[in-house]
């Protein structure tokens, strides 16, 4: 049986082009928690810590939907970019936030950039998982050391998802188990008229919640189990 995780990179909009605004947060989280809620699947949430502190209600609305919480850093700045003191800061101070609300184990970073000299500060941190690597990119391939944490990569991009059926359905079906896919909340604003590159603007808004819909749907008539991702980590240890 095939396991799928949906996350949910809960971010400013579309950054860093337009990561100012939170539009997302306000008008494409509610619409997506009410999708989750009819599909009966849980989600994790990789959250900032900026949108913790702005939007607490919003936090407290997924958790008490039933998604996990994780966390995606502090101010959604690439780790690559950052010397290790300020790493640190990045994920001491937003895994602080986030354990004010409830039990965090999981870590993703922003733009799936993480350098692996910074897994000993995930585990200092006491971090369980991390999903900042991606099948779709090169750097997955190369040799990464040993760590206590469970890396589970995320399978494709997210733009993916708001192809057309006919393209889209043949491409996920065939990923391997475990499939994690990621989508941000503001793919599900109208951003098609908005001065952006085309995979991050193209079919947003209510289509972009109609294909994760049918997305969901294809996976359940496949047979997949849908997880969230603190459970995708605990069954992927026992496997």
């Amino acid at each position: 049986m095939k396991r799928v995780s949906i996350t949910v990179d809960f971010e400013p909009d579309c950054p860093p082009y337009l990561s100012s605004t939170f539009r997302g947060v306000q008008e494409g989280a509610p619409a997506l928690l009410d999708l989750f809620a009819d599909a009966g699947v849980r989600a994790t949430y990789f959250t900032t810590g900026e949108v913790a502190l702005k939007f607490p209600a919003a936090v407290r609305a997924l958790v008490d939907g039933g998604h996990e919480l994780a966390c995606h850093g502090m101010t959604h700045t690439a780790f690559d970019t950052m010397d290790a003191t300020s790493a640190r800061w990045e994920i001491e101070e937003s895994a602080a936030i986030m354990r004010n609300i409830t039990n965090v184990m999981s870590f993703r970073a922003p733009y799936l950039r993480f350098p692996d000299e910074f897994l000993p500060l995930l585990e200092a941190a006491g971090f369980g998982l991390d999903s900042s690597q991606a099948k779709y990119k090169r750097s997955y391939y190369r040799a990464h050391p040993d760590t206590s944490i469970t890396r589970i990569p995320a399978s494709m991009t997210s733009s993916v998802l708001r192809l057309p059926r006919l393209i889209r359905d043949r491409w996920l079906l065939a990923l391997s188990d475990p499939v994690v896919l990621f989508v941000h909340p503001w793919e599900f604003v109208d951003l098609t008229k908005e001065k952006l590159r085309l995979d991050c603007r193209f079919r947003t808004g209510r289509v972009a919640l109609d294909c994760l819909h049918d997305v969901i749907e294809l996976f359940r008539q496949d047979g997949a189990v849908f997880l969230p991702m603190c459970e995708l980590m605990e069954s992927s240890r026992t496997a």
